[in-house]
């Protein structure tokens, strides 16, 4: 499953996210390191489910009316807060829980109204355009860091005979949590002394760098946009070289608990809502529910399935292919119409979806049919949002 983390400074908002995109019960308090240990709970990232073409819905239970969710992990590590890579803050134990993480969700204040430490500040005081640098350079001091401490072991290896560099360094970053492929591609995108003891700390943290970009990218979250000065909506937008997605995560929790309690309604993601029992609100709930709507008619929606989109559809470039047993009916052997879908990379194969069904119906895989067309697909055919497939293996029907 891809796991999504959510990381910022106290106080900006990061377990409001979490308990909305998730609707799990968490500390949320405004005081730094409400959050000690991580939260890991499933959230959803939402896409078009392919039964839109045909005559009826499939009624999956990720699917409403068309909207489908596929679930994703959900990592909220505690506040950090400069010198984090230090261990201030506690901030060493933070930034290794982020380690397995595939994509980072950098919740920023952007009202201004908390300091670099998240100690609350009148709304504006404080510039968010440093939020989101600071985060940044931590993890990639955390990183190197790593490397740098674990240089002399590099170094002694290099000794051997039959020393590989790019191997030494694969066996040092994966535990990072890149992958392979991630640190093969980025010592080919730089130049680097091939004797270890040549290195500076230069050529460490450019290092750090270009691999924490490659395996761990951020996308912004600029929290609390229905309180921040609009210089600081402007300057987010204009002056930030990551995406940027402006939120309002109260906003989608009161949405949430709203549309569970039967007053309004709203799926994630929407870009609007409709009160659909006008007796069960009070003119309190009735105001704070068109204060929400104003925000949403300033940036869209509330932001939280948007950031969730943003970092796994498009940051992480991966895309939704759903698994079927009867190409005609696009159901599986029970009969239930398009029940799974996975979240495969860009270029993935038949073959690659099969293996993510389970690794027994890759390992027999024979051929796959593009069950859109009912036609058989070569191997090497690269699958594309909305696939409808049917794998035919030697460990299935």
């Amino acid at each position: 499953m891809v796991t999504v983390a959510l990381a910022g400074k106290p106080n900006a908002g990061k377990s409001t996210l979490y308990t909305a995109a998730t609707m799990a019960d968490v500390d949320v308090a405004n005081y730094p390191f409400t959050t000690i240990d991580a939260n890991r709970g499933v959230t959803h990232v939402r896409t078009e489910c392919p039964c839109l073409a045909r005559d009826e819905r499939c009624g999956a239970e990720n699917c409403r009316g068309g909207k489908r969710y596929v679930p994703v992990e959900l990592l909220d590590v505690a506040g950090l807060v400069p010198g984090a890579h230090e261990g201030k803050g506690l901030g060493n134990q933070f930034l290794d829980e982020l380690t397995n993480a595939d994509v980072i969700l950098n919740v920023v204040d952007a009202s201004g109204g908390t300091d670099a430490e998240g100690e609350p500040v009148p709304v504006g005081s404080h510039d968010p355009l440093e939020d989101v640098d600071f985060i940044e350079r931590e993890m990639n001091l955390w990183l190197a860091g790593i490397i740098d401490r674990n240089w002399e072991g590099v170094e002694r290896k290099s000794r051997s005979p039959d020393f590989d560099l790019e191997e030494a360094l694969t066996d040092l970053l994966t535990g990072f949590g890149a992958t392979t492929a991630d640190v093969t591609a980025v010592l080919r995108s730089i130049d680097y002394p091939d004797d270890p003891f040549k290195w500076t700390d230069e050529d460490r943290e450019r290092l750090a760098r270009d691999l924490r970009r490659r395996s761990k990218p951020i996308v912004v979250v600029a929290n609390k946009a229905d309180v921040a000065p609009q210089e600081h909506i402007d300057r987010l937008r204009e002056q930030t070289d990551q995406p940027v997605v402006f939120a309002t995560a109260d906003g989608e929790l009161g949405l949430r608990r709203a549309a569970d309690a039967g007053v309004v309604e709203y799926d994630p993601g929407d870009p609007g809502f409709e009160i659909v029992d006008d007796d069960a609100v009070s003119d309190e709930q009735r105001e704070g529910l068109e204060q929400i709507r104003d925000v949403i008619d300033d940036i869209g929606d509330t932001g939280v399935q948007t950031a969730l989109n943003t970092a796994v559809y498009d940051r992480l470039d991966r895309f939704t292919a759903y698994p079927v047993q009867d190409a005609s009916k696009w159901t599986d052997a029970r009969g239930n119409v398009l029940p799974d879908a996975f979240l495969l990379r860009a270029g993935a194969t038949p073959r690659d979806l099969a293996y993510a069904v389970h690794s027994d119906i890759g390992e027999g895989y024979l051929h796959a049919i593009d069950a859109r067309s009912n036609r058989r697909i070569g191997e090497d055919h690269e699958l594309t949002e909305g696939d409808v497939i049917k794998v035919v293996s030697t460990a299935g029907p």
